[in-house]
């Protein structure tokens, strides 16, 4: 099952690396700013891939990609990492995760949608049901509020919901850029490609913007920093390598639908760390998206 299988439990792999990643941003975040956030986590993940991929491949660096793997892949980090990711931190403060990740439920129809314009993907009912089911199932479960108690309302600042909107879109073209640049290329070293695109791009804008110290302050906050460090491994290292992996091994629309139920893994440590208490609705939207993940494996 595991061999006829590997792109789906790559794309629940990167699901639970998102997870930790994701709570683990979060506060960076929220102390130290979303620019300062991404590109320390770029870095810290080059760092991590290039040894890797030193004892994987001989390579520290990917010398021998293809031009084609770098300008498409180098392109998909740039619309992945920097408008994606930049306005989905970004939209955190604003909005909150919980529903910064509701508005990324839009990126699997977005990729699906995407993929078959551009790469000729096709989609089976069965495949589709299971999209509708893990989407329905992960909406309802972070539109509730079990700490208030009070229904959900999208009465939030525009400007909150618009960046988390951008990084569903940069998530789900960025997803396919990717397929489309890596095709049978190493995806380890294909995501040290579009960490070194989203350093240069990162790297630029904070140039323009004057943030260098800013940045250089997060190396004093250990509780900043340690959260970054963690976040980086789960993060751009391996969530982003297992998330290509996924790719290469199924459609992009597959991929980015199991990918999106990180708001339903939340739920777990929310309640074990957090001590948060969970609704029968948020129990029932688990099972709706467990429901709708079982179907890609029939």
């Amino acid at each position: 099952m595991f061999t006829n299988h590997v792109g789906e439990f790559a794309a629940l792999l990167t699901a639970v690396f998102w997870t930790i990643t994701a709570m683990a941003f979060e506060v960076a975040t929220k102390r130290v700013g979303a620019y300062s956030v991404n590109v320390i986590r770029l870095f810290f993940a080059f760092i991590l891939l290039a040894i890797l991929n030193f004892f994987r491949r001989g390579l520290m660096l990917p010398l021998d990609a293809s031009a084609h793997a770098w300008i498409w892949l180098s392109v998909s980090g740039v619309v992945g990492f920097i408008m994606g990711d930049l306005f989905l931190f970004a939209s955190y403060p604003i909005i909150t995760s919980r529903v910064s990740m509701l508005i990324m439920t839009l990126a699997p129809p977005l990729a699906a949608f995407i993929g078959w314009i551009v790469l000729g993907e096709t989609m089976t009912a069965l495949s589709l049901l299971g999209m509708v089911l893990v989407v329905f199932g992960i909406g309802i479960t972070i539109w509730s509020r079990p700490d208030s108690g009070k229904k959900l309302s999208l009465n939030f600042p525009v400007k909150g919901l618009l960046f988390a909107l951008l990084g569903a879109v940069g998530q789900a073209v960025g997803l396919v850029l990717s397929k489309y640049g890596m095709r049978d290329y190493d995806p380890f070293a294909a995501t040290q490609i579009r960490i070194i695109a989203g350093l240069i791009g990162f790297g630029f804008i904070i140039s323009i913007l004057r943030r260098w110290k800013n940045v250089f302050r997060v190396f004093s906050d250990s509780k900043s920093l340690s959260r970054i460090g963690l976040g980086s491994f789960f993060g751009p290292f391996l969530g982003v390598s297992f998330s290509l992996i996924a790719v290469q091994h199924t459609s992009a629309g597959i991929a980015a639908t199991l990918m999106s139920i990180v708001p339903v893994l939340i739920i777990i440590p929310s309640v074990i760390i957090f001590k948060q208490k969970v609704s029968f609705r948020e129990v029932v939207g688990a099972v709706i998206s467990v429901a709708g993940v079982a179907l890609f494996f029939i």
